[in-house]
């Protein structure tokens, strides 16, 4: 008996733009780079600071976005 023969199933692949760029966070004391991320540079196009986890200085200490 001859086996069947598969077609290959063609998907509509829809083309997105990545907006998404990678990003640095450095300790602003010990000026260790700790953390990395992605942000989107249209909806935060300033340079990001937050309060993180400083694993050197063993505190929580403001973290700001370095190139």
């Amino acid at each position: 008996m001859p086996e069947k023969q598969k077609r290959p199933t063609q998907m509509k692949t829809l083309e997105v733009e990545v907006v998404r760029v990678k990003i640095t966070l450095a300790c602003t004391e010990c000026k260790q780079r700790n953390y990395n991320m992605t942000k989107e540079k249209k909806n935060h196009p300033e340079r990001l600071e937050t309060k993180k986890y400083c694993k050197f200085c063993r505190t929580h200490t403001l973290h700001k976005e370095t190139k």
